[in-house]
């Protein structure tokens, strides 16, 4: 899940933000309508699927590994959980000491995730909103983190997206995206073959290649250069996470 700043009503949205406005509101549409008894099936313990199955398996690989991108002492410091779904990235860093704003465009999965969180021992905390990621009034923070909150995007807006949050950033952004491979293709065209009310929106797979062309291309986040990367491929879930490190 991901957001993007609202244009004032007083200007008119430059083309692509017009299509970032478009895919945003489908977005939201599917995780806070659609889709919000299979996630909260998908993110408990309740025995599924299969494929759904390793979609599971996928996300905790891919959670486990952006939290040990992060230091393991958290205690003092502010972290973004940039598209939090119900919460579970959030939960582990607030364990850690950090203090947490956890934001979602789906109301109703901030909702769940404010039903599931735990007591947290320690200093740690979490605050849960519902909202727009990239709101500036949501402050700096030391750690910025977007799990799977991109995929739905090109290359453009990812870089735009990343460009609007680093400069709150006083760390690191860790983030991920849907790689260009032939299995996401294929995964792609499948979703093509169910009813549109029935289907998520499509990701968009980036090319490595291109993205990181684009990250070196953007003045603000030039400044945060590629650090560590790691693909993550379970069954039916693809996506590879990147650290952009303040240099």
């Amino acid at each position: 899940m991901s957001a993007h700043a609202h244009t004032p009503s007083s200007a008119p949205a430059p083309v692509q933000d017009a299509r970032y406005e478009r895919r945003r509101a489908e977005v939201e549409t599917y995780f806070d309508r659609t889709a919000v008894q299979a996630w909260e099936r998908l993110t408990s313990d309740e025995p599924v699927g299969r494929i759904r199955a390793s979609v599971r398996a996928g996300r905790d690989q891919m959670r486990g590994t952006l939290l040990s991108w992060l230091p393991a002492d958290l205690r003092g410091l502010r972290l973004l959980d940039a598209g939090c779904g119900t919460g579970a990235l959030a939960v582990e860093a607030a364990r850690r000491g950090a203090e947490v704003v956890a934001i979602d465009l789906s109301p109703t999965l901030v909702e769940l995730a404010r039903s599931r969180q735990p007591v947290i021992d320690g200093p740690g905390h979490i605050e849960f909103r519902s909202g727009d990621m990239l709101d500036a009034g949501l402050g700096r923070f030391d750690h910025v983190v977007c799990m799977d909150s991109l995929i739905h995007y090109d290359a453009r807006d990812v870089v735009a997206a990343l460009g609007r949050l680093a400069p709150r950033c006083r760390g690191s952004v860790l983030f991920t995206f849907a790689p260009s491979t032939p299995v996401l293709a294929v995964f792609k065209a499948v979703g093509k073959l169910f009813p549109r009310g029935n289907r998520s929106p499509s990701i968009a797979p980036v090319a490595e290649a291109a993205l990181r062309r684009g990250l070196a291309a953007d003045p603000v986040l030039a400044e945060l250069p590629p650090g560590r990367t790691r693909r993550v491929a379970s069954g039916f879930y693809t996506s590879q996470a990147l650290e952009l490190v303040r240099s």
